[in-house]
């Protein structure tokens, strides 16, 4: 029998003074089977990072033809395609075909030769951005997640001030 996704729910108060982005979200996510929390953390960063009203999170992992998190107009069209990883360069140019623009949300172990391998044909797509965040901040943020969290972050210059009931946690975002 196939194992289950692992279900975690989310309040989260938003304050990104660099964009002028303010709000109160009740997010549901769905943790993989084959996902790590850094991953699902990254997952909710990008979501900070990239707040807007239509903002949503897609099938993820489950559908290899959706991003981890889009926007799209009312019309259908992709108007960011948010992918959070180490994709393939074809993964990217796919995204950037079908999209306004791609935010691509890095991390983990092993980065920086996938960054080195791949870096200068994702930086040749006009339409593409790409971040990373430390592994270090990353893993004091994991000790927050919770099945039922309720977090307020608060981004300023690119860093991410991220606190629940008892914890605060600080994420830098670099812009590759």
């Amino acid at each position: 029998m196939a194992e289950r996704a692992t279900v975690y729910k989310l309040n989260l108060t938003l304050s990104d003074m660099d964009r002028q982005v303010y709000g109160d979200y009740s997010l549901t996510l769905a943790l993989h089977p084959s996902e790590t929390v850094e991953r699902m953390m990254v997952r909710i960063l990008a979501f900070c990072y990239r707040a807007a009203e239509t903002l949503s999170f897609t099938k993820g992992l489950s559908s290899v033809d959706e991003p981890d998190l889009w926007l799209k107009h009312d019309n259908g069209t992709i108007l960011e395609w948010i992918e959070v990883g180490q994709p393939a360069p074809d993964r990217v140019k796919k995204a950037a075909n079908q999209s306004q623009a791609v935010h691509l949300f890095t991390y983990g172990r092993g980065w920086d030769v996938w960054w080195k391998t791949n870096g200068d044909t994702i930086k040749a797509m006009p339409k593409v951005t790409s971040y990373y965040f430390a592994a270090d901040e990353l893993k004091s943020l994991c000790e927050l997640a919770d099945k039922s969290m309720k977090l307020t972050v608060t981004i300023t210059e690119k860093m991410a001030y991220v606190s629940n009931e008892t914890a605060n946690v600080v994420v830098s975002l670099v812009e590759l």
